[in-house]
């Protein structure tokens, strides 16, 4: 019997014995299975400014985990070796969500990202991971590209304290051409994100020649803008040749400070590059006097002078979970 997979946007009609595109989804005597329940093929601990996380509780660590699959084939992934493999393809071991909740707080994490590749694909075990962490007081954090229909994201959201979303462009072509998806359900993603209360934080990977024009980024500015707040965090990320774009070269700093520059003249607060050092670019400044708030090189925060979430020259409070 077929089966169709309502997890997200493709809605893949999936034959027995046979996957959806994500790789992970498998029909099995006309059930829809998930076969990574259990088993992430990553796991670490970072950083949260690496996610990247600027405005959430900077300078913490936090377990990052990961299984294999994507419901995106991007041209460019940074990942590809996991987030477009099959499941046998890629060394696993099983840990359960209790499990994964007892070692962030063995480890003194008080987050948990589910990151690397789409924790969209891995629902089942990012949503009970995310409610047994939220029980134990550890914070739930995705890194996603957002791809996921509306019922199944409002039931994993009620669990997450903080996301970054991926808007890989602003155009409806960029998405099926470079991604194999569309644009609206990520927008749509994000305004729910932000509308329940989530911690949100929006990442633009910027690639040369497909989504590097002053205009794109302009466009894509006035979105978020429009739609999510002035004051939601904006990361412009560097581009490095990977997967079927290896043909391209790595994003330039002039191209990522002139995105940089135009996200701030259309009006967003706190804009940041990533993926490369920068004398300005990852630092924290307050909208309002300007002044240097925290100041980071890397993933290292050499000051930070906010005073309970708030800038302490001129009172204004800044976007944030700060403790």
């Amino acid at each position: 019997m077929i089966v169709q997979c309502e997890l997200c946007p493709k809605r893949c009609l999936i034959k027995p014995g046979q996957s959806g595109e994500c790789r992970v989804r498998i029909n099995i005597d006309g059930v829809l299975r998930t076969v990574v329940y259990g088993y992430p093929c990553s796991i670490n601990i970072d950083p949260v400014e690496k996610k990247p996380l600027f405005h959430f509780l900077p300078g913490s660590r936090i377990l990052s985990l990961a299984t294999v699959g994507c419901n995106l084939h991007c041209r460019f992934c940074q990942n590809w070796e996991i987030s477009q493999a099959n499941p046998e393809d890629v060394s696993a071991m099983f840990h359960s969500p209790q499990k994964l909740v007892e070692l962030a707080g063995y480890y003194r994490c008080p987050s948990l990202a589910y990151t690397y590749t789409d924790p969209i694909v891995y629902y089942e075990y990012t949503y009970d991971t995310a409610k047994l962490a939220k029980e134990a007081n550890i914070r739930n954090v995705l890194v996603t590209a957002g791809y996921i229909n509306e019922q199944p994201w409002k039931r994993l959201l009620q669990y997450v304290d903080a996301a970054n979303i991926d808007l890989k462009g602003i155009t409806e072509d960029f998405y099926r051409e470079v991604c194999s998806a569309t644009l609206k359900p990520v927008q749509d993603a994000l305004v729910m994100t932000r509308a329940a209360g989530v911690h949100l934080e929006v990442t633009n990977l910027i690639v040369p020649t497909l989504n590097d024009k002053p205009q794109q980024i302009r466009e894509l500015s006035r979105w978020v803008r429009a739609n999510l707040g002035g004051d939601t965090p904006l990361h412009f990320s560097r581009f490095f040749p990977r997967y079927k774009m290896r043909h391209l070269p790595p994003t330039s700093l002039k191209t990522l400070d002139m995105a940089r520059e135009i996200a701030l003249e259309e009006g967003m607060d706190y804009v940041y590059i990533g993926n490369i050092l920068s004398e300005f670019g990852e630092n924290t400044y307050c909208p309002g006097c300007k002044h240097l708030l925290i100041e980071r090189k890397g993933y290292t925060i050499l000051l930070n002078r906010l005073k309970r979430g708030c800038c302490p020259d001129c009172g204004r409070e800044i976007y944030g979970v700060w403790e």
